[in-house]
């Protein structure tokens, strides 16, 4: 062979063109077709010899076929075809990628010494639960058009630098040239094409950003949904064109037995057909969801058909797949549980009305004006009741098409004050409102002081502070244990929520409520001072809640007739109070012996006794001059069974506990679970170890929201939320959490949401929607809270007050059954001048979404669109439509 490559590196004389150097071309030219069809990246030969036209060449080619046959098989055993890697953005040799070649050498080395430039990163694809790959594909294509002719062959096997020179070295200058710049042209353009697609991609998230920057915006952005990606490549079609391939194939067929059984065994190895978008692999994992990085490099892998592509950012992969079919029919809804509620609107054609950018907004035309509450101030539904012994003037009366006018902002409104300095004092313009301060001075509810609203921290039952009121009722029982027993409390006829603001400091979650009556405005205080609370009451329907998920149930001074029409109301707290709870009972008839007082007292001792409730204690407060009787509700049946009256009854069988949307009360009691794998036989974990454990009756075989056995899917979704909050939320959307207090999950799962934030200084209220899976008891059980609502109708709270919505695939459900623009003008409502909304969705409800935004003026903070689904964030303006107001 070396005299062999020295005659064709020498350059022959014109009267030396003799029959020697014909059969050496002839034999080189064999050698050569046999690599051409083992070889699917080759420099197709450009012979530059001249041709003989004297007879005597071509008698003296005949004479020597015989020395031509061996000496072709005798090269062809001693020298191994290898193919000619070129310099083309990182194209990878077909034999790089293949498995099971008997004639390839062990020794891999000299291979992986190759220069390659794919740079990837893989995550898994949590579109409907499968896996897949999410590649990268590394932008900087160009980089080995810059590399000399030294650096080219130190970078190249030896084996095949000398192999190329042979095969090259009869080729003349001006034609490599040509070669050179035909192949430089088809990089230019590869890489052109590729710095197009990655400008694409870029673009989408709104700002330039580095390889690392969009890894973390990436993290789950399809989490719980379906993705398609487009499948994007940086390989260049290196294909020899047809004409050359049937040329060597007729080389071939002059092959003897031998070469003709090794080119099959080649053929059973070559691994697809490279085009110039795709490589297709037999076994090669589906590649999408294509991202532009240039932080990382990809080593060959020589065992797997495919490039290694690794992840350096995450260690971990999170995923959670979509929601599954079997567990829609595993879970049951609001909407099954609750017969009795009204009529859902069906879809209507007006229903289906997509983007509105170029929506004329108004101002609401109502006697209300900025403490408008939709479906609490609706007046014409109000006018037609029969009654209103019942409070039924402050339950819910929605209107029939929800509303798309805007409420407007009180004169003089300034961005609220932050926690925890909102808990002592709001701007009085904010929530002008004096009668509760004129009425309720004097117990240091709330008083006036200049341009602020001060509030003491006093209470009708505790004037001299919450704090001092909280240490007594836990020294009157102490298994009560705020913050570890006890973590969920439902405060009745809140006020201004003085009792569950200063809860906070014992770790405890309140859900506080009260009506909106002549004590103007009292929720509204509560929720300006940061302290969570709805506009509710206790009148002819349940509260939407689930059974038995409060661990204490608070009442001081809440004016609610618990005795009367056979306890009723009482029966409801009994309904929503956790087996083996407490409620804490502070007012005049327990301390007081005025006649009406002690009247009371008797018959509130009978229905306690008759429910099985246990009255631990009466303890008096000297500093407040007043007291509490704190109950105990019974954690077995045991009391029911010896009854001898039925009364109050017991509930059939059929009476759901658990529904409560539109529910009319019913006044019976639900037996305690008796077993040990039904909710409410026994007490949770104590606080915070339960935050993180998956409810004991949640069981493997019982499939989760995302088709997981029901423990798995939940911690799942705590790490999915966790891992998506710290990486995208906190870093790449704009928002200053330091700002935020009031936040609402608009569409809660399992709670993953509010537990992932529950380090920050703020509150999360979960939103179950009635008509998803109704997980409101997990989310309970965990220590959080929540509540029943579909957001086809307002909720029951007054304008801005709150910091920050959060939509994960909320909008495209609505769509299909109600008005978007609604519930857009909805979500302006109830958050506050500076508040943000943070929407998860797919990208067309997302671009809808962000439309109907600039329409009312929010800014638009962040946009992510990635794999069809998007992440949007915008926080709201002072900006209000002209005075002209609209009919609602």
């Amino acid at each position: 062979m070396p005299t062999t490559r020295a005659r064709l590196g020498r350059r022959p004389s014109s009267s030396s063109y003799s029959s020697t150097i014909t059969t050496i071309v002839f034999v080189s030219l064999c050698v050569l077709g046999v690599w051409l069809l083992t070889s699917t990246s080759v420099v197709p030969p450009k012979s530059t010899t001249r041709t003989s036209t004297t007879d005597s060449t071509a008698s003296t080619t005949s004479s020597f076929t015989s020395t031509i046959m061996n000496a072709h098989k005798t090269i062809s055993n001693t020298v191994k075809p290898t193919p000619v890697f070129k310099d083309s953005q990182g194209d990878l040799p077909d034999d790089a990628l293949k498995t099971g070649d008997a004639n390839r050498p062990q020794d891999t080395s000299e291979i992986d010494k190759l220069p390659t430039d794919v740079s990837s990163d893989i995550t898994k694809d949590s579109g409907g639960g499968g896996d897949a790959l999410n590649v990268n594909v590394d932008q900087s294509l160009q980089s080995n058009e810059n590399v000399k002719p030294e650096d080219e062959k130190k970078n190249v096997n030896p084996v095949v630098a000398e192999n190329a020179q042979g095969l090259h070295g009869t080729e003349s200058v001006d034609e490599q040239e040509k070669q050179k710049q035909l192949e430089t042209q088809t990089s230019e353009e590869s890489s052109i094409t590729h710095k197009q697609e990655a400008e694409q991609i870029t673009a989408g998230t709104g700002k330039t950003t580095t390889g690392k920057e969009k890894a973390e915006e990436d993290v789950s952005l399809d989490s719980g949904n379906d993705a398609h990606g487009v499948t994007t490549d940086n390989t260049k079609n290196i294909l020899s064109d047809h004409e050359q391939q049937k040329r060597l194939e007729q080389h071939q067929q002059q092959e003897d037995d031998q070469m003709q059984q090794k080119q099959k065994q080649s053929e059973e190895h070559t691994q697809g057909v490279t085009s110039k978008d795709q490589i297709k692999h037999d076994e090669a994992p589906i590649v999408k969801d294509v991202k532009i990085q240039n932080d990382h490099k990809a080593p060959v892998n020589l065992t797997n058909n495919v490039p290694v592509l690794k992840n350096e950012n995450y260690k971990t992969e999170i995923v959670v797949p979509k929601e599954s079919k079997e567990s829609k029919k595993a879970w049951s809804t609001q909407a099954d549980q609750s017969v009795n509620q009204k009529e859902r609107r069906t879809v209507g054609k007006n229903n289906q009305d997509s983007s509105v950018p170029e929506q004329n907004w108004r101002l609401c035309k109502v006697e209300a004006l900025a403490d408008y509450i939709p479906c609490l101030d609706n007046e014409d539904a109000i006018k037609k009741l029969k009654t209103t012994k019942h409070y039924e003037h402050r339950e819910r009366h929605c209107p029939q098409e929800p509303p798309t006018c805007l409420v407007p902002l009180p004169q003089g409104y300034k961005t609220p004050i932050e926690w925890p300095k909102s808990r002592d004092k709001i701007w009085y313009h904010n929530v002008p409102h004096t009668l509760l301060a004129e009425v309720k001075g004097h117990q240091n509810w709330v008083k006036v002081s200049g341009e602020f609203l001060t509030f003491p921290g006093g209470g009708t039952q505790f004037i001299h502070g919450a704090l001092h009121y909280l240490d007594f009722v836990q020294e009157a029982v102490p298994e009560i244990a705020w913050g570890k027993r006890t973590r969920t409390v439902l405060d009745v006829g809140c006020g201004v929520a003085s009792f569950g603001g200063y809860l906070f400091e014992r770790d405890v979650l309140a859900m506080s409520f009260a009506p909106k009556d002549e004590h103007e405005a009292q929720v509204q205080f509560a929720l300006e001072r940061g302290i969570p609370a709805i506009s509710a009451v206790m009148g002819t329907q349940r509260l939407p809640f689930p059974s038995g998920v409060f661990d204490l149930v608070h009442c001081a001074r809440c004016r609610v007739p618990w005795h009367e029409e056979g306890g009723a109301l009482l029966l409801e707290l009994n309904r929503v109070l956790r087996p083996g709870g407490y409620f804490a009972w502070s007012a005049t008839p327990v301390y007081q012996t005025l006649e009406e007082d002690v009247e009371i007292w008797k018959e509130m001792s009978s229905l306690t006794v008759a429910m099985c409730w246990e009255l631990i204690t009466i303890k008096k407060d000297k500093l407040n001059s007043a007291g509490v009787a704190i109950y105990h509700k019974s954690d077995t049946n045991e009391c029911y069974e010896q009854r001898k009256q039925n009364k109050p009854p017991m509930c059939k069988h059929d009476d759901d506990p658990n529904a409560a949307w539109y529910v009319p009360f019913n006044s019976c009691m639900h037996r305690v679970p008796s077993k040990e794998t039904e909710r409410g036989y026994r007490w949770p974990v104590e606080w915070p170890e339960r935050l993180q454990t998956p409810p004991y009756w949640l069981n493997q075989s019982q499939v989760g929201i995302y088709g997981k056995p029901a423990p798995d899917d939940f911690a799942a979704d705590l790490e999915h939320w966790k891992h998506l909050i710290s990486k995208v939320y906190m870093k790449g959307l704009g928002i200053s959490w330091s700002n935020v207090r009031n936040a609402m999950d608009m569409r809660a799962v399992y709670g993953g949401f509010a537990a992932a934030l529950r380090d920050l200084k703020m509150w999360v209220v979960n939103v179950v929607n009635v008509n998803a899976p109704d997980t409101l008891p997990i989310i309970y059980e965990r220590g959080l809270f929540g509540i029943y609502h579909d957001w086809c109708e307002s909720f029951s709270t007054y304008p801005r007050t709150y910091d920050l919505l959060h939509a994960d695939h909320l909008f495209s459900q609505l769509k299909k059954r109600c008005k978007i623009v609604a519930v857009m003008a909805e979500v302006d409502r109830i958050v506050r001048p500076g508040g943000k909304l943070i929407v998860r969705d797919d990208s067309a409800t997302t671009k809808e979404v962000e439309n109907l935004l600039k329409s009312l003026h929010w800014e638009i903070r962040k946009t992510i669109s990635q794999n069809q689904v998007g992440i949007l964030s915008a926080q709201k303006t002072f900006w209000r439509p002209n005075a002209t107001a609209a009919p609602t």
